[in-house]
């Protein structure tokens, strides 16, 4: 679990293709070294796991699965990304609750400078839509950011100037793709007036997995 707020930003070493899957080689910034083999880490908005360790330098591994639902198939040697380790009990809660599954894939259509912030036009999958609400919460590329306004299929937000120097949202351009993920939130209310099938479903075990709440048999137990 994440809170979609950033704590620095890493560059793409390498790029191994293994087949239909990758292993990525990560430099991290300083401040950010003191991780452990096995950790997860949010690599822009993705839930990855350390597999490799070095002094400045992590490893992550990406399924094919992870490759078609996100955008981190794209990412090249050079590329800046955005950082955040794993949520622990007792840190504040500045963004709101992420957990690192992608729901899909948006669109930058506009990105406009206005004095010190900028405006961001981005286009949102019909199946993601449902989720996001005026003055919500939704994660871009790992961020938690505030929807300002929904017009059709698109979202508008402002990217004040911490975001964009702490965050690779300063390099993106409008047509490039974003990682985007609802706040579970929604999902959550969903599930439980029973939205997708007319009846009441309630929260069971397969959801939580499903949304990360659960990794595993977690919570099995009788």
């Amino acid at each position: 679990m994440f809170t979609g707020i950033i704590e620095g930003k890493g560059k793409v070493l390498r790029v191994e293709r293994r087949g239909g899957a990758r292993r990525l080689a990560i430099e991290f910034p300083p401040h950010l070294t003191e991780i452990q083999l096995g950790d997860s880490i949010n690599i822009n908005g993705v839930c990855l796991t350390i597999m490799e360790k070095g002094d400045q330098t992590s490893k992550f591994d990406l399924s094919e699965e992870t490759i078609k639902r996100s955008g981190l198939g794209e990412l090249k040697e050079g590329d800046p990304v955005n950082l955040e380790r794993a949520l622990r009990l007792n840190d504040r809660l500045g963004g709101h609750f992420v957990t690192g599954h992608i729901d899909g894939i948006g669109v930058i259509t506009e990105k406009r400078r206005e004095r010190d912030f900028v405006n961001l036009r981005v286009r949102v999958p019909e199946n993601i839509l449902k989720y996001v609400v005026p003055k919500g919460s939704i994660a871009i590329d790992g961020i938690s950011l505030t929807v300002n306004e929904c017009r059709g299929t698109e979202i508008l937000l402002t990217l004040i100037p911490y975001t964009l120097e702490k965050t690779t949202l300063m390099d993106k351009r409008a047509g490039d793709h974003i990682n985007l993920e609802a706040d579970i939130l929604g999902k959550y209310v969903e599930r439980l007036l029973g939205h997708k099938s007319g009846k009441p479903e309630g929260l069971d075990l397969s959801f939580l997995k499903e949304h990360g709440i659960l990794k595993g048999d977690e919570g099995s137990h009788d």
